[in-house]
Protein backbone atom coordinates (compact mmCIF):
# COMPACT_ATOMS: atom_id res chain seq x y z
CA UNK A 1 0.00 0.00 0.00
CA UNK A 2 1.18 3.70 -0.77
CA UNK A 3 2.61 5.38 1.91
CA UNK A 4 1.08 8.84 2.50
CA UNK A 5 2.03 12.31 4.31
CA UNK A 6 1.21 16.04 4.91
CA UNK A 7 3.67 18.52 4.24
CA UNK A 8 2.37 21.66 6.71
CA UNK A 9 3.62 24.77 4.85
CA UNK A 10 4.18 25.50 1.03
CA UNK A 11 7.49 27.59 1.55
CA UNK A 12 11.06 26.78 -0.18
CA UNK A 13 11.40 23.95 3.28
CA UNK A 14 7.90 22.55 2.34
CA UNK A 15 7.73 22.27 -1.54
CA UNK A 16 11.36 20.70 -1.08
CA UNK A 17 10.22 18.32 1.41
CA UNK A 18 6.87 17.19 -0.69
CA UNK A 19 8.77 16.95 -3.64
CA UNK A 20 11.50 14.64 -2.17
CA UNK A 21 8.93 12.42 -0.89
CA UNK A 22 6.77 12.27 -3.78
CA UNK A 23 10.04 11.14 -5.40
CA UNK A 24 10.41 8.17 -3.45
CA UNK A 25 6.90 7.11 -4.15
CA UNK A 26 4.96 8.91 -1.42
CA UNK A 27 1.66 10.19 -1.87
CA UNK A 28 1.67 13.74 -0.57
CA UNK A 29 -0.64 16.74 0.47
CA UNK A 30 0.46 19.86 1.05
CA UNK A 31 -0.88 22.25 3.11
CA UNK A 32 -1.11 25.87 3.76
CA UNK A 33 -3.13 29.03 4.03
CA UNK A 34 -1.65 30.92 1.48
CA UNK A 35 -0.39 30.14 -2.41
CA UNK A 36 3.19 28.75 -2.10
CA UNK A 37 5.93 30.36 -1.92
CA UNK A 38 3.25 33.50 -0.51
CA UNK A 39 5.19 34.05 3.04
CA UNK A 40 8.81 34.08 4.04
CA UNK A 41 10.37 32.50 0.62
CA UNK A 42 9.05 35.34 -1.31
CA UNK A 43 10.31 38.04 0.72
CA UNK A 44 14.43 37.13 0.61
CA UNK A 45 17.40 38.68 -1.21
CA UNK A 46 16.91 35.84 -3.25
CA UNK A 47 20.41 34.82 -2.60
CA UNK A 48 22.08 30.98 -3.11
CA UNK A 49 24.29 31.16 -0.20
CA UNK A 50 26.94 28.64 -0.57
CA UNK A 51 29.23 30.79 1.54
CA UNK A 52 26.79 31.30 4.47
CA UNK A 53 28.94 29.34 6.89
CA UNK A 54 28.75 31.49 10.19
CA UNK A 55 26.07 31.19 12.62
CA UNK A 56 24.62 34.39 13.38
CA UNK A 57 25.48 34.29 16.73
CA UNK A 58 29.38 33.99 16.41
CA UNK A 59 31.37 34.90 18.79
CA UNK A 60 31.70 38.38 17.22
CA UNK A 61 28.39 39.04 18.25
CA UNK A 62 29.48 39.98 22.15
CA UNK A 63 31.66 42.73 20.46
CA UNK A 64 28.14 44.29 18.49
CA UNK A 65 26.09 43.94 21.96
CA UNK A 66 26.06 47.47 22.85
CA UNK A 67 25.18 49.28 19.79
CA UNK A 68 22.88 46.89 19.39
CA UNK A 69 21.01 47.48 22.29
CA UNK A 70 20.66 51.11 21.76
CA UNK A 71 19.10 50.60 18.11
CA UNK A 72 21.69 52.49 16.54
CA UNK A 73 22.78 49.90 14.00
CA UNK A 74 20.93 49.32 10.75
CA UNK A 75 21.46 45.54 10.81
CA UNK A 76 19.02 45.60 14.13
CA UNK A 77 15.75 46.90 15.66
CA UNK A 78 15.20 45.55 19.02
CA UNK A 79 12.18 45.51 20.53
CA UNK A 80 12.88 45.85 24.50
CA UNK A 81 8.83 44.79 25.18
CA UNK A 82 9.49 41.59 23.21
CA UNK A 83 12.83 40.74 24.70
CA UNK A 84 11.94 40.87 27.91
CA UNK A 85 9.15 38.45 27.43
CA UNK A 86 11.29 35.62 26.52
CA UNK A 87 14.72 36.32 28.50
CA UNK A 88 15.50 32.40 28.55
CA UNK A 89 15.71 32.30 24.97
CA UNK A 90 17.75 36.01 24.49
CA UNK A 91 20.12 34.40 27.31
CA UNK A 92 20.46 30.79 25.53
CA UNK A 93 21.24 32.62 22.75
CA UNK A 94 24.17 34.72 24.16
CA UNK A 95 25.29 31.24 25.35
CA UNK A 96 24.87 29.50 22.23
CA UNK A 97 27.73 32.58 19.97
CA UNK A 98 30.71 31.12 22.29
CA UNK A 99 33.64 30.55 21.44
CA UNK A 100 34.28 26.66 21.56
CA UNK A 101 30.68 26.11 19.60
CA UNK A 102 31.81 27.77 16.05
CA UNK A 103 33.39 25.94 14.40
CA UNK A 104 31.20 22.65 14.46
CA UNK A 105 28.26 25.17 14.01
CA UNK A 106 30.50 26.31 10.89
CA UNK A 107 31.29 22.62 9.65
CA UNK A 108 27.45 22.19 9.83
CA UNK A 109 26.23 25.35 8.04
CA UNK A 110 29.04 24.17 5.34
CA UNK A 111 27.76 20.70 5.16
CA UNK A 112 24.07 22.17 4.49
CA UNK A 113 25.16 24.84 2.20
CA UNK A 114 27.79 24.06 -0.35
CA UNK A 115 25.26 21.96 -2.85
CA UNK A 116 22.37 24.79 -3.00
CA UNK A 117 23.38 25.83 -6.09
CA UNK A 118 23.79 22.64 -7.61
CA UNK A 119 20.43 21.18 -6.38
CA UNK A 120 18.42 24.28 -7.16
CA UNK A 121 20.05 24.11 -11.00
CA UNK A 122 18.50 20.60 -11.06
CA UNK A 123 15.10 21.68 -9.62
CA UNK A 124 14.86 24.88 -11.89
CA UNK A 125 15.95 22.73 -14.77
CA UNK A 126 13.09 20.39 -14.40
CA UNK A 127 10.31 22.70 -13.51
CA UNK A 128 11.27 24.92 -16.71
CA UNK A 129 12.54 28.29 -14.37
CA UNK A 130 16.37 27.89 -15.26
CA UNK A 131 16.20 31.37 -17.03
CA UNK A 132 15.83 32.92 -13.31
CA UNK A 133 18.78 31.60 -11.89
CA UNK A 134 22.12 33.55 -12.10
CA UNK A 135 25.47 31.84 -11.48
CA UNK A 136 27.59 35.38 -11.47
CA UNK A 137 27.65 35.57 -7.29
CA UNK A 138 27.17 38.27 -5.12
CA UNK A 139 29.28 41.75 -3.93
CA UNK A 140 30.11 42.63 -0.45
CA UNK A 141 30.84 46.09 0.09
CA UNK A 142 32.15 48.39 2.33
CA UNK A 143 32.36 52.51 2.60
CA UNK A 144 34.75 53.05 4.59
CA UNK A 145 38.60 52.55 3.92
CA UNK A 146 38.88 50.31 7.59
CA UNK A 147 37.04 47.94 5.38
CA UNK A 148 39.87 46.65 3.74
CA UNK A 149 40.51 44.96 6.49
CA UNK A 150 37.38 43.36 6.98
CA UNK A 151 37.25 42.33 3.21
CA UNK A 152 40.86 40.35 3.93
CA UNK A 153 39.56 38.80 6.52
CA UNK A 154 36.61 37.00 5.05
CA UNK A 155 38.55 36.43 2.21
CA UNK A 156 40.93 34.68 4.30
CA UNK A 157 38.29 32.62 6.33
CA UNK A 158 36.32 32.08 3.10
CA UNK A 159 39.81 30.28 1.86
CA UNK A 160 40.34 28.18 4.47
CA UNK A 161 37.22 26.56 4.01
CA UNK A 162 37.52 26.09 0.43
CA UNK A 163 35.00 28.80 -0.97
CA UNK A 164 36.87 31.23 -3.45
CA UNK A 165 36.24 35.18 -3.26
CA UNK A 166 38.22 38.30 -5.40
CA UNK A 167 38.87 41.63 -3.22
CA UNK A 168 38.02 44.26 -5.40
CA UNK A 169 39.37 47.89 -5.32
CA UNK A 170 37.70 50.95 -5.92
CA UNK A 171 38.21 50.40 -9.81
CA UNK A 172 37.37 46.60 -9.55
CA UNK A 173 34.37 47.47 -8.30
CA UNK A 174 33.26 49.53 -10.99
CA UNK A 175 34.37 47.01 -13.62
CA UNK A 176 31.95 44.40 -12.51
CA UNK A 177 29.05 46.47 -11.43
CA UNK A 178 29.36 50.10 -13.47
CA UNK A 179 26.13 51.02 -12.16
CA UNK A 180 27.05 51.67 -8.85
CA UNK A 181 27.97 55.13 -7.41
CA UNK A 182 31.88 55.21 -6.65
CA UNK A 183 31.07 55.06 -3.02
CA UNK A 184 33.11 51.62 -2.08
CA UNK A 185 36.68 52.21 -2.00
CA UNK A 186 36.81 47.73 -1.16
CA UNK A 187 34.83 44.98 -1.93
CA UNK A 188 34.40 41.03 -2.10
CA UNK A 189 32.98 38.92 -4.70
CA UNK A 190 32.10 35.74 -4.04
CA UNK A 191 31.55 34.26 -7.48
CA UNK A 192 30.31 30.60 -6.31
CA UNK A 193 27.10 32.02 -4.97
CA UNK A 194 24.31 32.03 -7.17
CA UNK A 195 21.08 34.07 -7.10
CA UNK A 196 17.52 34.07 -8.56
CA UNK A 197 15.43 36.82 -9.91
CA UNK A 198 11.95 36.05 -8.13
CA UNK A 199 12.42 33.50 -4.74
CA UNK A 200 8.61 33.80 -4.98
CA UNK A 201 8.07 32.52 -8.34
CA UNK A 202 10.74 30.11 -8.22
CA UNK A 203 8.86 28.28 -5.10
CA UNK A 204 5.82 28.25 -6.78
CA UNK A 205 7.28 26.46 -9.74
CA UNK A 206 8.94 24.08 -7.74
CA UNK A 207 5.03 23.75 -5.93
CA UNK A 208 3.60 23.37 -9.63
CA UNK A 209 5.94 20.54 -10.61
CA UNK A 210 5.09 18.74 -7.62
CA UNK A 211 1.46 19.46 -8.76
CA UNK A 212 2.29 18.32 -11.95
CA UNK A 213 3.46 14.98 -10.86
CA UNK A 214 0.33 14.34 -8.95
CA UNK A 215 1.10 15.85 -5.97
CA UNK A 216 -1.99 17.10 -4.32
CA UNK A 217 -1.83 21.34 -2.76
CA UNK A 218 -4.85 22.43 -0.07
CA UNK A 219 -5.23 25.71 0.47
CA UNK A 220 -6.02 25.80 4.05
CA UNK A 221 -5.06 27.10 7.19
CA UNK A 222 -3.66 24.30 9.78
CA UNK A 223 -5.70 25.02 12.88
CA UNK A 224 -4.42 21.92 14.52
CA UNK A 225 -2.36 19.08 14.89
CA UNK A 226 -2.79 15.05 16.69
CA UNK A 227 -1.73 11.89 16.17
CA UNK A 228 -4.61 9.57 15.01
CA UNK A 229 -3.89 5.90 14.85
CA UNK A 230 -1.00 4.85 13.78
CA UNK A 231 -0.63 8.26 12.06
CA UNK A 232 -1.40 12.10 12.20
CA UNK A 233 -3.94 14.33 11.08
CA UNK A 234 -4.35 17.91 10.57
CA UNK A 235 -7.60 20.13 11.37
CA UNK A 236 -7.96 22.96 8.87
CA UNK A 237 -10.31 25.72 8.27
CA UNK A 238 -11.89 23.85 5.11
CA UNK A 239 -11.68 19.95 6.56
CA UNK A 240 -9.56 17.54 8.07
CA UNK A 241 -6.73 15.59 6.44
CA UNK A 242 -4.91 12.48 7.80
CA UNK A 243 -1.85 10.47 6.14
CA UNK A 244 1.05 8.15 7.59
CA UNK A 245 3.37 10.78 8.33
CA UNK A 246 3.04 14.62 8.60
CA UNK A 247 6.09 17.49 7.95
CA UNK A 248 5.96 20.50 10.04
CA UNK A 249 7.66 23.46 8.04
CA UNK A 250 5.59 26.28 8.73
CA UNK A 251 8.69 28.30 9.48
CA UNK A 252 7.62 30.93 12.04
CA UNK A 253 4.43 30.00 12.98
CA UNK A 254 5.65 25.79 13.36
CA UNK A 255 6.23 26.68 17.37
CA UNK A 256 1.56 27.74 17.54
CA UNK A 257 1.33 24.14 15.85
CA UNK A 258 3.47 22.31 17.97
CA UNK A 259 3.25 23.45 21.39
CA UNK A 260 -0.38 22.23 22.00
CA UNK A 261 0.98 18.26 21.53
CA UNK A 262 4.02 19.45 24.70
CA UNK A 263 6.91 20.21 22.03
CA UNK A 264 8.37 23.58 22.56
CA UNK A 265 10.93 24.17 19.78
CA UNK A 266 12.61 27.05 21.51
CA UNK A 267 11.45 28.82 18.22
CA UNK A 268 11.73 32.31 17.56
CA UNK A 269 11.35 35.32 14.75
CA UNK A 270 13.33 37.69 13.09
CA UNK A 271 11.18 40.45 11.02
CA UNK A 272 12.52 41.59 7.83
CA UNK A 273 11.15 43.93 4.80
CA UNK A 274 11.85 44.70 1.27
CA UNK A 275 10.87 47.12 -1.33
CA UNK A 276 11.51 47.28 -4.84
CA UNK A 277 12.44 50.57 -6.79
CA UNK A 278 12.75 51.21 -10.20
CA UNK A 279 16.50 51.86 -11.53
CA UNK A 280 16.99 55.45 -13.14
CA UNK A 281 18.43 56.24 -16.64
CA UNK A 282 18.82 52.52 -17.66
CA UNK A 283 21.54 51.39 -14.78
CA UNK A 284 21.39 47.72 -13.95
CA UNK A 285 22.94 45.70 -11.06
CA UNK A 286 23.66 42.09 -12.34
CA UNK A 287 24.15 40.19 -9.21
CA UNK A 288 22.90 40.81 -6.13
CA UNK A 289 24.96 43.37 -3.47
CA UNK A 290 25.38 43.78 -0.06
CA UNK A 291 25.95 47.06 1.46
CA UNK A 292 27.69 46.01 4.83
CA UNK A 293 27.91 49.43 6.62
CA UNK A 294 24.05 49.94 5.03
CA UNK A 295 22.75 46.62 6.64
CA UNK A 296 20.85 45.95 2.98
CA UNK A 297 20.53 43.86 0.29
CA UNK A 298 19.99 45.29 -3.24
CA UNK A 299 18.91 42.40 -5.50
CA UNK A 300 17.62 43.05 -9.45
CA UNK A 301 14.48 41.27 -9.45
CA UNK A 302 11.95 40.67 -12.02
CA UNK A 303 9.67 43.60 -10.36
CA UNK A 304 12.51 46.20 -9.66
CA UNK A 305 15.24 46.58 -7.49
CA UNK A 306 14.73 44.70 -4.09
CA UNK A 307 15.92 46.67 -0.99
CA UNK A 308 16.00 44.44 2.25
CA UNK A 309 16.19 45.97 5.78
CA UNK A 310 18.12 44.00 8.66
CA UNK A 311 16.60 42.13 11.70
CA UNK A 312 13.42 43.65 13.76
CA UNK A 313 12.97 41.62 16.81
CA UNK A 314 9.45 43.04 17.28
CA UNK A 315 6.83 40.83 18.06
CA UNK A 316 5.50 38.52 15.11
CA UNK A 317 2.17 40.34 14.18
CA UNK A 318 3.30 43.75 15.76
CA UNK A 319 2.11 46.81 13.42
CA UNK A 320 5.18 47.15 10.95
CA UNK A 321 7.78 49.84 11.96
CA UNK A 322 9.43 50.84 9.01
CA UNK A 323 12.55 52.58 10.30
CA UNK A 324 15.10 50.24 9.02
CA UNK A 325 13.92 49.88 5.81
CA UNK A 326 13.27 53.83 5.34
CA UNK A 327 17.33 54.06 6.38
CA UNK A 328 18.35 50.94 3.80
CA UNK A 329 16.17 52.78 1.61
CA UNK A 330 18.06 55.91 1.81
CA UNK A 331 21.89 54.26 1.61
CA UNK A 332 20.97 52.66 -1.62
CA UNK A 333 19.91 55.88 -3.12
CA UNK A 334 23.76 56.78 -2.10
CA UNK A 335 24.78 53.92 -4.16
CA UNK A 336 23.13 53.28 -7.22
CA UNK A 337 20.69 55.64 -8.97
CA UNK A 338 17.14 54.62 -7.73
CA UNK A 339 13.71 56.09 -8.97
CA UNK A 340 10.30 55.75 -7.95
CA UNK A 341 9.19 52.94 -5.27
CA UNK A 342 7.09 49.90 -7.00
CA UNK A 343 4.09 48.23 -5.11
CA UNK A 344 3.99 48.26 -1.30
CA UNK A 345 5.98 47.54 1.51
CA UNK A 346 6.51 44.41 2.32
CA UNK A 347 7.08 42.88 5.95
CA UNK A 348 7.87 38.87 6.66
CA UNK A 349 9.57 36.79 9.43
CA UNK A 350 12.20 34.39 9.29
CA UNK A 351 11.49 30.69 12.04
CA UNK A 352 15.34 31.21 14.58
CA UNK A 353 16.48 28.85 17.20
CA UNK A 354 19.33 29.49 19.54
CA UNK A 355 22.01 28.04 18.19
CA UNK A 356 21.43 29.11 14.56
CA UNK A 357 21.14 26.22 12.94
CA UNK A 358 17.61 24.94 11.72
CA UNK A 359 15.59 21.89 13.33
CA UNK A 360 15.59 18.92 10.75
CA UNK A 361 14.41 15.43 11.86
CA UNK A 362 11.92 13.57 13.57
CA UNK A 363 10.31 14.85 16.69
CA UNK A 364 11.25 13.22 20.15
CA UNK A 365 8.74 10.29 21.36
CA UNK A 366 6.01 11.36 18.18
CA UNK A 367 6.94 8.96 15.61
CA UNK A 368 5.67 10.16 12.52
CA UNK A 369 6.08 13.89 12.93
CA UNK A 370 8.72 15.20 10.46
CA UNK A 371 10.11 18.88 11.63
CA UNK A 372 11.62 20.99 9.04
CA UNK A 373 12.31 24.81 9.95
CA UNK A 374 14.22 27.28 11.62
CA UNK A 375 16.49 28.23 8.44
CA UNK A 376 16.71 31.79 9.85
CA UNK A 377 18.23 34.00 6.70
CA UNK A 378 19.59 30.47 4.07
CA UNK A 379 15.77 28.46 3.74
CA UNK A 380 15.34 29.48 0.34
CA UNK A 381 19.02 28.36 0.03
CA UNK A 382 18.75 24.63 2.05
CA UNK A 383 14.99 23.90 0.88
CA UNK A 384 16.65 21.09 -1.76
CA UNK A 385 18.93 19.55 0.77
CA UNK A 386 16.65 19.93 3.33
CA UNK A 387 13.67 17.95 1.48
CA UNK A 388 15.92 15.26 0.76
CA UNK A 389 17.30 15.09 4.03
CA UNK A 390 13.94 14.97 5.31
CA UNK A 391 12.71 12.50 2.64
CA UNK A 392 15.80 10.01 3.59
CA UNK A 393 15.49 9.45 7.25
CA UNK A 394 11.82 9.19 6.45
CA UNK A 395 12.63 5.88 3.70
CA UNK A 396 15.48 4.43 5.94
CA UNK A 397 18.42 5.68 3.36
CA UNK A 398 21.37 7.32 4.24
CA UNK A 399 20.43 11.29 3.91
CA UNK A 400 23.46 13.43 1.87
CA UNK A 401 24.80 14.61 5.27
CA UNK A 402 24.93 14.06 8.91
CA UNK A 403 21.69 15.02 10.52
CA UNK A 404 23.05 14.99 14.09
CA UNK A 405 23.07 18.81 14.19
CA UNK A 406 20.02 19.74 13.60
CA UNK A 407 18.24 17.31 15.33
CA UNK A 408 15.07 18.30 17.00
CA UNK A 409 16.26 16.66 20.18
CA UNK A 410 18.38 18.95 21.05
CA UNK A 411 15.99 21.81 22.21
CA UNK A 412 12.52 19.53 22.14
CA UNK A 413 13.12 16.97 25.37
Amino acid sequence: MTRTALVLGAGMLGVSCALALQKRGIAVTLIDRREPGSETSYGNAGVLASSSIVPLNNPSLYARIAGYLGNRDAALNLSWRRALTRPAWLLRFLWEARPSQAAARIAALQALTESTVVRHRALMTEAGVAHRLRENGTLKLWRSEAGHAAAQAEHDFLRRHGIASQILDRQGISAVEPGLNPIFPVGLLIPSVGSVDSPGAVTAAYAALFAARGGRIEQAEVTGLARQGTGWGARTATGAFAADIAVVALGPWSGDLLKPLGLDPWLDVERGYHRHLRPQDGARLSRPVYDADGAYYMAPMEQGHRITSGVDLSFRDAPDDHRQIDSATTSAREAFPLGEVVGETWRGARPTLPDSLPMIGEAPRNPGLWLAFGSQHIGFSTGPITGEMIAAMVCGEEPPIDPTPFRPGRYIA
